[in-house]
């Protein structure tokens, strides 16, 4: 059973916690050396009115990444660890 670092008490209670990022999507380097490093120069040179406007109005790609986290608390002083 676990005891609390900070009082040594063995009333701890377990519990699971969600944390979410919100994560930008990116390529990857074999894309860049490929296919990125002259698709962006052809994208801004023959289509800048239409990449500038999905620049404003689409945004960045994101996606959130969940991580479950297993957290102690201590029941008589309160200290929280992992």
């Amino acid at each position: 059973m676990n005891t609390c670092p900070k009082c040594g008490s063995n009333n701890v209670s377990i519990q699971a916690v969600n944390e979410q990022k919100l994560v930008t999507k990116h390529h990857g380097i074999i894309w860049w050396i490929f296919i990125g490093w002259w698709w962006i120069f052809i994208k801004w040179l023959v289509l800048t009115i239409p990449a500038l406007f999905a620049a404003i109005f689409i945004g960045k790609r994101k996606k959130i990444k969940n991580v479950t986290k297993r957290k102690y608390v201590c029941q008589n002083c309160g200290h929280i660890w992992e």
